[in-house]
């Protein structure tokens, strides 16, 4: 069956205990103000401003090192976390009954995210 996907954004993983300081330096840094802080009312993710071609950036207070990794949206998650098995990339782990925490073959973490409602430019077929 085909699915779909796309390159989400990126998430600024932050290992800090004051996740408004990270989000202020990166809003700043970036120039994309805070829209939503406290995104999800669980104190983990603080939202930007989406970058240049609607890219999703959000800061996340995280228990591991700091990072960035990027997320992948796909209207089929599972069919797209396999589809990428098969390009060599590992299944870490299953979060929150909803996405998927993926590893490159060359190391790099990576979320495989349900696809929001809204618009669908610039997505891959994948058959």
């Amino acid at each position: 069956m085909a699915h779909h996907s796309r390159l989400a954004g990126f998430i600024i993983d932050c290992q800090t205990d004051d996740l408004g300081a990270a989000s202020s330096f990166w809003s700043r840094a970036l120039g994309l103000p805070v829209v939503s802080a406290d995104d999800g009312g669980v104190g983990l993710y603080d939202r930007l401003k989406d970058a240049a071609g609607g890219l999703h950036v959000e800061v996340q207070k995280v228990d591991h090192p700091s990072r960035v990794h990027l997320d992948i949206e796909a209207d089929d998650p599972e069919a797209e976390a396999a589809r990428l098995e098969q390009l060599g990339a590992r299944r870490i782990r299953f979060v929150h009954d909803r996405w998927w925490v993926m590893e490159a073959p060359t190391g790099q973490r990576f979320c495989i995210v349900p696809m929001g409602e809204g618009e669908r430019e610039g997505l891959n077929r994948w058959d």
